[in-house]
């Protein structure tokens, strides 16, 4: 689904926690997450540092999707 989207003209960021499976699809532009049952976020956290934890991710996402690649780029820092 990222390589049709991608092909339409529409920036995709495939966020996952096994990013060679990102890569196997396809995908451009893929941002690690945390944990496979829960990519977004860790429960074991504080409230605030989840928040902070998700809100850098997503901004993560945002930097990846305005951000020109030239093939597959994996976004980690």
């Amino acid at each position: 689904m990222v390589k049709a989207i991608e092909a339409a003209g529409l920036p995709v960021v495939h966020m996952c926690t096994v990013t060679p499976i990102s890569m196997t699809v396809g995908a451009n532009r893929i941002v690690p997450t945390i944990a496979i049952p829960h990519p977004l976020g860790n429960p074991a956290l504080e409230k605030d540092e989840e928040y902070a934890l998700r809100k850098g991710l997503v901004e993560k996402a945002l930097k990846a999707l305005t951000t020109e690649v030239d093939g597959q780029t994996i976004f980690d820092n």
